[in-house]
């Protein structure tokens, strides 16, 4: 494993992880990231921030949710960093993802989805409702609201029949902090970010998107809309 992520976090969660996965669509990685790892991330991060874009409309292929946030996708990372393609490949990050997901998972073949940067800076930005592209996504929190009530919290439903039973009172909502993660079944749970409540709060995370060898993604025009 690598020094930046900590290899017995699925031993700190107990038993049970996959089974919770299974059912949750969702299982909550808590301080996946170590002290070293979160600090270089975050230096990647800041530097990448500088070629990120601003987005703000509303995604047609997702019902119209809204997105308020500035992103950078996975083409534009591999150009500049070494570190992030590299800890996306780690052969022991996949592992510990395929263990979780019960099943094995493999990269994605596209550049630009693979590894994104999402960044909520500004009172009222959010990450609107959608499912993914792809089977699994991981995502790594380097900055986060530390008060649940600022926002910025995943709002999820898994084996969802539409975005819109996100709204019917069925679904989780859950609070991260820096240096924590998740694991998503990104492709079948419907989710969203909630907006953050006021000025002067960030939530930044890198998304890895894996998927499986026998998997057929679907083909929506939300990663360039959102990324390209």
């Amino acid at each position: 494993m690598s020094p930046f992520l900590d290899a017995d976090v699925l031993t700190r969660l107990g038993p049970g992880s996959a089974a919770r996965f299974a059912r949750d669509g969702y299982l909550a990685l808590p301080g996946l990231l170590t002290g070293d790892g979160l600090a270089a991330l975050g230096r990647e991060a800041t530097g990448l921030e500088a070629m990120a874009r601003r987005r703000d409309f509303a995604m047609a292929c997702m019902d119209d949710s809204p997105r308020h946030m500035t992103t950078l996708g996975g083409h534009v990372i591999s150009e500049t960093s070494e570190l992030i393609p590299s800890l996306y490949r780690d052969r022991n990050l996949i592992g510990l993802v395929g263990q979780v997901a019960g099943e094995p998972v493999i990269e994605v073949e596209d550049p630009v989805e693979r590894h994104v940067l999402n960044i909520l800076h500004r009172a009222g930005d959010t990450h609107g409702a959608h499912t993914d592209d792809h089977p699994y996504a991981l995502v790594l929190f380097l900055e986060a609201p530390k008060d649940p009530a600022d926002g910025g919290l995943v709002h999820f439903l898994p084996r969802a029949t539409s975005l819109r039973t996100l709204d019917h009172g069925h679904a989780r909502t859950a609070h991260h902090h820096a240096g924590d993660a998740y694991l998503l079944r990104s492709d079948t749970t419907a989710h969203r970010v909630t907006p953050l409540a006021r000025p002067g709060l960030r939530r930044t995370v890198l998304n890895f998107a894996y998927t499986t060898p026998a998997a057929r993604p679907r083909r929506t025009p939300s990663a360039t809309d959102l990324y390209g």
